[in-house]
């Protein structure tokens, strides 16, 4: 029998586990799973896109060995992307700004990324047009550098689309009814979605976004947690495949964290806490016998100083007005 043992880091990205969340959400007539992003190798579901996205490029002639990406990033895309170009012998930049975590800072340099901070505010009040517009000034300026661009890269939901959506529907086999998802680029959820809807077309698709974002015309705000939510909308976004909007703020997405880790051991980043939140409203209004998928995106220890720190959470507690640990959230259809 041949060793299982892999050559490179790149080969270990995927395949994560599927875990039922009956401790979280004990409710003997509907079932919910997750998917454990989180135990991708660089630690996020970023993972899968930055493999896809620089192999890709590599095929078709896009890049080669010794070219340099550039992406704005505010820590999990820019850990991943810098593992794997390190690992394909290309540089990367991290276009980062005042928000950025010191941890995610430090993990960005410690795999190998330049660091680029741009700290004047955009329009929105926020830093990520300005962050994007840096980050595409940076590739222009050579020709031996791309710019990733994952709120319009194709690559980015496909790479979703031929890996996790292949994934789940190997591993399951009874209908899922429904998928809860945290929203950014809007890559992952519509990778997934378009993938597991070939098989099950009726399966309702729910965007989990942080209040303050932008995304879904809601308007502009304040938000501590990086990871979910957005301050411009997404070219990749298709509106007409996500038939309902869940806004979480950032201290019941901590709350949702703090939930998880007490009742499932899973110690999760702050989106992985937005779903916990969202679908403890959302399950409810559920039919008997539905099933839940949902995507735990990446691990809670970059978010130690943030959703697990107890006067970060009392400080967004009195902000957003929480004045009791109940994770209810304001739905949009």
């Amino acid at each position: 029998m041949p060793e299982n043992i892999h050559d490179s880091l790149i080969t270990c990205v995927g395949e994560t586990p599927l875990l039922r969340l009956d401790r979280c959400f004990p409710d003997p007539d509907r079932e919910v799973i997750a998917k454990l992003e989180m135990l991708n190798p660089a630690g996020s579901m970023k993972d899968r896109p930055a493999r896809f996205i620089i192999e890709s490029g590599l095929a078709s002639g896009d890049l080669r060995p010794g070219m340099r990406l550039v992406e704005s990033t505010s820590g999990n895309l820019g850990v991943a992307l810098a593992t794997m170009a390190g690992l394909h012998g290309l540089a990367f930049t991290a276009v980062v700004d005042p928000k950025t975590t010191s941890t995610n800072l430090r993990l960005l340099q410690a795999v190998g990324a330049d660091v680029e901070l741009v700290t004047e505010r955009d329009e929105s009040g926020g830093f990520l047009h300005t962050r994007v517009r840096r980050a595409q000034e940076l590739a222009e300026a050579s020709a031996d550098s791309v710019w990733v661009n994952q709120y319009a890269n194709d690559l980015n939901w496909r790479a979703y689309y031929e890996t996790t959506g292949r994934e789940v529907l190997d591993a399951v086999q009874t209908p899922v009814d429904y998928l809860v998802a945290a929203v950014s680029t809007t890559g992952s959820i519509l990778g997934l979605a378009r993938r597991l809807r070939e098989r099950y077309p009726a399966m309702q698709v729910v965007a989990v976004d942080a209040v303050g974002s932008v995304i879904f015309g809601t308007p502009a705000g304040p938000r501590e947690i990086p990871g979910y939510g957005a301050s411009r909308v997404p070219e990749l976004l298709s509106r007409a495949e996500i038939d309902h909007v869940v806004h979480v703020d950032d201290a019941r997405a901590a709350l949702g964290c703090r939930h998880l880790v007490a009742t499932e051991g899973v110690l999760g980043g702050g989106s992985s806490g937005a779903v916990i939140a969202a679908i403890t409203q959302f399950l409810p209004t559920t039919s008997a016998g539905s099933r839940v998928l949902t995507v735990l995106p990446d691990r809670g220890e970059r978010y130690l100083d943030l959703v697990y720190d107890d006067q970060w959470l009392e400080m967004v507690s009195t902000v957003g007005g929480v004045s009791d640990p109940r994770l209810d959230v304001s739905t949009q259809a």
